[in-house]
């Protein structure tokens, strides 16, 4: 049976969320693989909207195993109250329907006070735009191989060795930025409180899934953020501090690369990104404000964050930046989201590529100082009028639309699987289904 890797394929935000929920009928696990709580999933399901932040996108279709892998890093206080609000709406959620990988890092409180005190003292220019909820500090601890995992809470001696060896590296970096060491015994009374509620969830991921594969259930992998938020090929350093590209499902749950079959990124029919870093083909006046069809884009695409409720940069579809991920992930197909927020515009603009000093450039590079001075390269298309919201078939779709759908694709180099033209999970148009043997 086929298994699916869900990934963003611009800067997050793409309608990942109701991509995810709509395969995830087809599927029988439903496995998040990476990044934290900074990112949000809105799903609309019979007019009924859910927002999710660290909850699997699948946790709200009964009859399905939904996962938190070991490349997630997990706020447990957080992820409780998230479990409370969608149950008082009606979802089922237990150790049944809910695993957490027993090797996922925890968030602790003083990550997201680390967070908060290093964007606040940067000086300008060098704020990454981070949500302030810990991921990144939470990160640096797994990797500097001190961070507390979910099976530490099992046992009291592991637990105080752990948060031992985290406030070694933490009190220091607390006392140069003026903040009172840590109270060592509260955090541990904290996650002591804490532990049993969590680990009622807890499981060996990595068997399950494996068992699982074996036993030829569908495995639906979703990722956050996107792809050109990773840290090694995103727009560094205003990035993520996970890996978001395909590749990362595979370690992000604990399962080998040849388990993935179908890859889809999920691209939306114009551009956008939150907080700071290049982009493009973002449309400002001469105030740096969003321009007139800048803010059509962000008026009516509903542009404002799930989880921050900032308000979205908006900008014209970038097909080279579309193209580069495409590669890095190894995109199978993808799921064009949002062509009904471009409904009534008179001409629409596609990059095809960037002006760098003169020199045209198909890609973008690597080096922060050239992104920077890369302009677009702009191709025109006749836009339409009529409505293609709630479309269901390409009969539904104006010869526009069609045409501006084809040349997404020529553009980028990969099929279009579905198009999505509605928040609603059935206004899907499907083309090809990932999940088909």
């Amino acid at each position: 049976m086929a298994n699916v890797v869900v990934v963003g394929a611009q800067w997050g935000d793409e309608g990942k969320g109701k991509i995810v929920d709509w395969l995830s009928e087809r599927a029988d696990v439903i496995a998040r693989f990476q990044g934290g709580h900074n990112a949000g999933h809105t799903l609309v399901i019979d007019s009924k909207v859910y927002k999710l932040h660290a909850l699997p996108s699948g946790v709200v279709r009964g009859g399905k195993l939904s996962v938190i892998g070991n490349g997630v890093v997990l706020d447990p206080w957080h992820l409780l109250k998230e479990i409370e609000t969608v149950q008082a709406q009606g979802v089922d959620i237990s150790p049944e329907t809910l695993m957490i990988a027993e090797n996922t890092p925890l968030i602790l409180p003083i990550h997201g006070e680390l967070d908060r005190a290093r964007e606040e003292a940067a000086s300008k220019g060098t704020k990454i735009g981070t949500t302030g909820r810990g991921i990144g500090p939470a990160y640096e601890d797994k990797v500097g191989r001190r961070a507390i995992r979910v099976a530490d809470l099992a046992d009291e001696a592991t637990l105080e060795a752990r948060v031992d060896r985290a406030l070694q590296h933490h009190d220091p970096l607390r006392k140069g930025l003026g903040f009172e060491p840590v109270d060592r015994d509260a955090l541990i009374a904290q996650l002591r409180e804490v532990a049993p509620a969590i680990l009622k969830y807890a499981a060996p991921v990595w068997k399950v899934l494996n068992e699982k594969r074996k036993a030829g259930k569908r495995i639906l992998f979703e990722g956050a953020q996107g792809a050109l938020l990773d840290i090694d090929f995103g727009t560094y350093p205003f990035v993520t501090s996970s890996n978001v590209i395909a590749g990362q499902a595979a370690t992000g749950v604990g399962i080998g690369p040849g388990s993935i079959d179908y890859v889809l990124g999920i691209v939306k029919a114009y551009t956008t990104r939150v907080g700071e870093g290049p982009f493009p083909t973002e449309l400002l006046d001469a105030d740096g404000k969003p321009d007139a069809d800048g803010d059509r884009l962000g008026t009516r695409g509903h542009e404002f964050g799930t989880t921050t409720g900032r308000q979205r940069r908006c900008g014209w579809f970038d097909a080279c930046l579309v193209r580069q991920t495409c590669a890095t992930s190894g995109i199978t197909g993808i799921s064009l989201t949002k062509l009904d927020v471009l409904d009534g515009f008179e001409t629409l603009k596609i990059c095809t590529g960037y002006d760098l000093d003169g020199t045209r450039l198909d890609y973008l590079p690597t080096a922060a100082d050239q992104q920077a001075r890369c302009t677009p390269i702009y191709e025109e298309m006749p836009g339409w009028s009529e409505s293609t919201e709630g479309a269901r078939s390409w009969n539904d779709l104006p010869a526009n639309a069609i045409k501006y759908v084809k040349r997404v694709e020529e553009l980028i180099e990969c099929p279009v699987a579905l198009l999505s033209t509605s928040p609603e999970r059935d206004d899907t148009i499907l083309v090809t289904d990932p999940f088909a043997d």
